[in-house]
C-alpha cells in the first residue's frame, strides 16, 4: 500500500529523476491490519464500480466483487495501521481520526453500490460505534465522517431508504455549522470571506467542503427539500453561491488579489514547496543533483523554474495573507487531497451556472 521510506524521502531535496532513496515496499494483513487503507479502498473500488456500471458490466463487477472481499477484511482485522507500521508512516501520515470513519465510508458506497440489506443492516448495527453522532464534521484525507452522513443523506433524500432519516438531520447539522448568520453557524472566516479550519493545507478543507455543499445542494435539489438552520431557511441556492465564493476566492477573488492555483491567472505562487518545481529540470541541468544539496534551493526567492500549472497550494493564514515563500509548507505545499474534491466542485458549478 506504500512505497518507499518518509522520513528518508523528506530529508532529500531532488528531483524524481535522481530519487535513489530506499523503495520499500509497506503493506498491510492480518497481522498488521490498516483498518483505514483497507476501508478505503473498498469505498474506492465501490464507487469505481458504479462508474463503470454501464461501459464495462464485466469490469464493474469484477470492482465490486473485490471491494466486497476487502471490505471484509477490513471490517474482520481491525486496526490502524498507524499502530502496527508508526516507524514507516509517522509522522508524516499517522491516522489522526482512528479507522471508523473509513468503515462508515466503505459501508456506505457499498450499500450504494450493492444495495444489499446485509450494508444497510451493518450501518444500522453499527452507526453509533463508528462516530456517526460525534460532532466531527471534518471530511480530508483522514476523516471521512462528514462525506459518509452526506452520502448516507442520499440514500433517504433521493433513494427513500426511511431507515436512514437520521442521517439527513447530522447531514444538515454539518451545513447549518458552514453557514454564516445562522444561530448553529460554528465555522470561521477570514475577514476576506475564505473558510479556515488551520494553518496547515487550509485550502484542503475549503475544496472538500465546497464539494460537498454542492453535492448535498444536488441531492436537496433532486428530492426538493431545504435545510432549516434553528429557524432559518437554507435552501440549494444558497448552499451553491456558498460554495461559488469559496472557489472564486481560491482562483483569485480574494484581498490578495492572487490565484491559489498554479498557472491560473495574471498572479499566482511563484515559490511552491514541491521539488521538481523548484529545481532545474534535466533538459537544463542533466547532471544528477544529490539527495541533500539543493535544500539551498527550497530556501531560495528565486521563482519556479518549472510551472505546475493546475497544482492548489495550502493557501493564506487567517488573515489572508500569503507569504509566497518555498519552505512554508503550510501556505505553498500542493497536494492531491486538496486539487481532487475541487475537481467535482468545478465540475458541477460548470454544468449549474446560470443556477446560482
Amino acid at each position: 500500500f506504500k512505497v518507499g521510506d518518509a522520513n528518508k524521502d523528506h530529508a532529500c531535496w531532488e528531483r524524481p529523476e535522481d530519487m535513489d532513496t530506499q523503495r520499500t515496499v509497506v503493506k498491510i494483513d492480518r497481522n498488521n491490519p490498516g483498518t483505514e487503507v483497507a476501508a478505503e479502498t473498498a469505498a474506492a473500488l465501490a464507487s469505481a464500480s458504479l462508474v463503470f456500471r454501464k461501459s464495462d458490466p464485466n469490469y464493474s463487477k469484477i470492482l465490486l466483487n473485490r471491494a466486497i472481499r476487502v471490505f471484509a477484511f477490513a471490517d474482520k482485522y481491525r486496526g490502524s495501521y498507524s499502530d502496527g507500521l508508526k516507524s514507516y508512516v509517522c509522522p508524516f501520515y499517522c491516522s489522526y481520526s482512528g479507522y471508523q470513519d473509513e468503515l462508515l465510508w466503505g459501508a456506505a458506497w457499498l450499500q450504494k453500490a450493492t444495495r444489499s440489506p446485509a450494508y444497510l443492516n451493518y450501518i444500522q448495527a453499527n452507526g453509533r460505534t463508528l462516530g456517526v453522532n460525534d460532532n466531527d464534521n471534518t471530511f480530508s484525507w483522514d476523516n471521512k465522517h462528514a462525506g459518509a452522513k452526506i452520502l448516507l443523506s442520499k440514500m433517504f433524500l433521493v433513494q427513500k431508504v426511511q431507515c436512514l432519516h437520521d442521517y439527513k438531520d447530522h447531514a444538515d447539522s454539518f451545513i447549518c455549522s458552514l453557514v454564516p448568520g445562522t444561530p448553529s453557524s460554528q465555522t470561521q472566516y477570514t475577514p476576506g470571506g475564505l473558510l479556515f479550519r488551520m494553518d496547515d493545507s487550509n485550502l484542503q478543507y475549503v475544496t472538500s467542503t465546497t464539494f460537498l455543499l454542492v453535492t448535498y445542494a444536488k441531492y436537496l435539489t433532486q428530492s426538493r427539500k431545504v435545510v432549516s438552520c434553528g429557524g432559518t431557511i437554507v435552501t440549494p441556492r444558497r448552499l451553491r453561491t456558498i460554495a461559488k465564493k469559496q472557489v472564486d476566492y481560491l482562483l483569485g477573488d480574494n484581498p490578495m488579489r492572487m490565484s491559489f492555483m498554479v498557472g491560473y491567472g495574471p498572479r499566482y505562487p511563484q515559490r511552491i514547496h514541491h521539488r521538481g518545481s523548484s529545481l532545474l529540470s534535466v533538459s537544463a541541468h542533466p547532471a544528477k543533483i544529490d539527495c541533500g544539496s539543493r535544500f539551498n534551493f527550497m530556501h531560495s526567492e528565486t521563482p519556479d523554474p518549472n510551472i505546475l500549472v493546475g497544482a492548489v497550494v495550502g493557501g493564506p493564514d487567517e488573515h489572508d495573507h500569503y507569504t509566497d515563500e518555498r519552505s512554508d509548507y503550510f501556505q505553498a505545499e500542493p497536494a492531491t487531497y486538496t486539487n481532487a474534491p475541487l475537481v467535482g466542485t468545478l465540475a458541477y458549478l460548470a454544468h449549474s451556472f446560470g443556477q446560482i
